[in-house]
């Protein structure tokens, strides 16, 4: 049984990137690239180094799309961190 993730991210700036993925670990890893592989036109690569603060497991990707949208649509940095109890 395949297993999806949420994840969460945040830069040393205290902004947040929320996703999904199969592989939380080999994704975190995907945003965080080194210096030789690093894309400029990428988000995640110009604003990192990215530190995972947090991830929820689903059975299928349809739940964890669905999760991501709904932390998405809070807007709250706070609330996310709430989540999973990082306080900034």
């Amino acid at each position: 049984m395949n297993k999806f993730f949420l994840y969460v991210l945040e830069n040393p700036k205290k902004k947040l990137y929320i996703g999904h993925t199969q592989n939380h670990k080999k994704r975190v890893h995907e945003h965080n690239p080194d210096k030789s592989t690093q894309d400029p036109t990428k988000w995640t690569h110009k604003n990192g180094p990215w530190d995972l603060i947090g991830y929820e497991t689903y059975s299928t990707r349809s739940e964890a799309m669905i999760r991501e949208r709904q932390l998405k649509a809070w807007k709250s940095p706070k609330k996310v961190r709430k989540l999973f109890n990082k306080k900034h």
